[in-house]
């Protein structure tokens, strides 16, 4: 090859996230020949999304990072909504029909790097920085031109690169939906008061919903909609939040902040999932509230479905039409998820109290029905769409 030829792969991820690492890693398992480009300098090094749940923890047993994971997350048993002290509604996934039967608490920060570290025991590397600024696709391949000016030739890309996909935009993929008007908080912290390790909580009020969930190292993940967040909040700020919308009594005290950021939420889902040589997964894909803790987990989930179609058409020769089936697979599934994460938040930000008395009402009574507990757990677990 002369210095004036592309570089060649038969499988260019594009974005180093979860979703990434996991395909490339799979693909890399299968023998087939992947790189993966990301265009941030180093690894983030926060914790962003922290739950992964049960049908997630399943599929990457297939990767056996599985068992790592969970030694280095907390496993929970319970979801529940209330609003202040009073317990609305408890999801308990104890009962769950896996291996796993519960949620686990670990960092993202965490989960990426047992996945990078999983994709270089498969051989792969990820080059960075490295941004992608287009894509042409031809009947044998998809040509990828780099900010440096270089190329890669490359059999299939898969756009891993979040919201503001390149590549979904190069493909001409429409990513239809809309934005939420609040901001929400994220923020990492210490705290005393009325908390616990052994259930994450989401809070309902009028101002917004708040989850409190544990984290490893004796912190708390806090995530809370806001009308108009500072970029970084400070401790006052996250303990005004609790302060309004935690419990009435055992109040809670932010001893500690460790890291918080302020971010938009949409709910946007790709109209393909496929435009000839290129797919989307994870972020690039689908975006929604992050109340049920699921866009990650839906993410990888999506990256292994498709790593294993394309390692059966690259190495055991099925045909084209198994990589159709990625997106009648996949895509379903987060259409669901958008829905029911989007019904969730607009739920708990009802602003008229007759409404959310009407609502309150429903939730006690629907309390009293364990078809209701297993189907909210089977949901939120994603094994409801998983099996």
């Amino acid at each position: 090859m002369n210095a004036h030829e592309p570089a060649r792969t038969e499988v260019l991820v594009v974005g180093a996230g979860p979703a990434g690492m996991a395909a490339a890693a799979s693909l890399s398992d299968q023998g087939v020949e992947t790189m993966v480009v990301d265009k941030r300098a180093e690894m983030m090094n926060t914790s962003r999304a922290a739950v992964v749940h049960a049908r997630t923890l399943e599929v990457l047993e297939e990767l056996g990072v599985t068992g790592e994971l969970v030694a280095r997350g907390i496993r929970v048993s319970k979801f529940t909504v209330r609003e202040h002290n009073r317990v609305l509604l408890h999801i308990d996934f104890d009962q769950l029909p896996s291996a796993h039967p519960y949620t686990l608490l670990v960092p993202q920060d965490i989960t990426e790097q047992v996945l990078l570290k999983r994709l270089h025991k498969a051989g792969g590397q990820v080059t960075r920085p490295s941004e992608v600024t287009a894509l042409a696709q031809d009947p044998a391949g998809v040509t990828v031109t780099l900010a440096t000016g270089e190329q890669i030739r490359a059999g299939y890309v898969i756009g891993a690169d979040g919201m503001h996909s390149l590549v979904r935009e190069q493909a001409g993929i429409t990513f239809h939906g809309d934005s939420y008007p609040q901001s929400f908080v994220l923020a990492d912290v210490v705290l005393t008061g009325d908390v616990t390790d052994a259930e994450v909580r989401l809070y309902f009020a009028p101002e917004g919903v708040s989850v409190l969930a544990p984290l490893p190292g004796g912190r708390h993940r806090i995530v809370a909609t806001v009308d108009d967040a500072p970029p970084h909040p400070d401790r006052s700020q996250v303990q005004a939040l609790l302060d309004a919308r935690g419990p009435r009594t055992g109040s809670i005290e932010v001893t500690d902040l460790g890291w918080s950021s302020r971010f938009r939420v949409h709910h946007r889902l790709a109209d393909r999932y496929r435009a000839g040589r290129v797919f989307l997964a994870g972020d690039a894909a689908h975006v929604h509230s992050p109340a049920g803790g699921q866009g990650m987990n839906t993410g990888i989930q999506d990256a292994l479905d498709l790593a294993r179609r394309l390692g059966a058409v690259l190495r055991d020769g099925a045909p084209d039409s198994t990589l159709d089936g990625y997106e009648a697979e996949r895509r379903p599934v987060a259409e669901e998820i958008v829905a029911f994460t989007d019904k969730m938040t607009r739920a708990a930000t009802l602003g008229s109290p007759a409404l959310r008395a009407m609502r309150n009402t429903a939730m006690r009574t629907l309390d009293w029905l364990p078809a209701v507990h297993r189907k909210m757990a089977l949901t939120l677990s994603e094994l409801k769409t998983g099996h």
